[in-house]
């Protein structure tokens, strides 16, 4: 293993700048920090899901998504180094056979599906939220320079995973899903 920190201060981000992996510094509000910070912060949720399914002995499922953990570190990694690309088109195509793989066993969508009915459910439901933001910033930081397009890509299918996998976790757990009860319209 390479460099490690030793001091975790160096205040040098006191001023609202950070330093990217090139040496350029940049306002940590720029679209290319917002986005590492999005895909940083669906990491960490993964990181939540993945232990709360541990704790449900629903191992299956979190063995699947550790690797999508290193993914996202991955892309992290292509942010902080503009002009490097990690993540491909068959990083898509595997989470593309996960969904079809996971979507098989569940029962055809009927309504609108709530995030909730359990803490494991729900946990996808806020992943899958958070990485819909993740794909925001990265496709805002799109608007204003080059990057790598399959990495957008790459977030759109995950957020799909995890729609079908937090479906296929109520399924596993028998915990119904809670479906959407639109407002009644006003009797007349």
């Amino acid at each position: 293993m390479g460099y490690r920190l030793s001091k975790l201060y160096t205040r040098t981000g006191d001023d609202g700048e950070t330093g990217l992996a090139d040496g350029r510094r940049i306002g940590k509000d720029h679209p290319r920090i917002e986005a590492m910070g999005s895909v940083d912060e669906l990491n960490s949720q993964l990181g939540v899901l993945i232990a709360d399914l541990k704790v449900q002995q629903l191992d299956e499922l979190a063995l699947v998504l550790a690797p999508v953990q290193h993914r996202l570190f991955d892309l992290g990694g292509e942010l902080a180094v503009p002009g490097y690309e990690i993540i491909e088109a068959s990083d898509v195509t595997e989470l593309e056979d996960l969904i079809d793989h996971f979507n098989a066993s569940l029962e055809p969508l009927k309504n609108f599906i709530l995030p909730g009915g359990s803490r494991c459910v729900a946990a996808a439901h806020l992943a899958r939220s958070i990485c819909r933001r993740a794909e925001r910033r990265y496709l805002t930081l799109a608007n204003h320079e080059a990057v790598n397009e399959q990495a957008p890509v790459y977030l759109n299918r995950l957020s799909d995973l995890l729609f079908v996998m937090a479906r296929g976790i109520a399924q596993r757990e028998g915990t119904p899903e809670v479906l959407w009860a639109p407002k009644p319209k006003p009797a007349e």
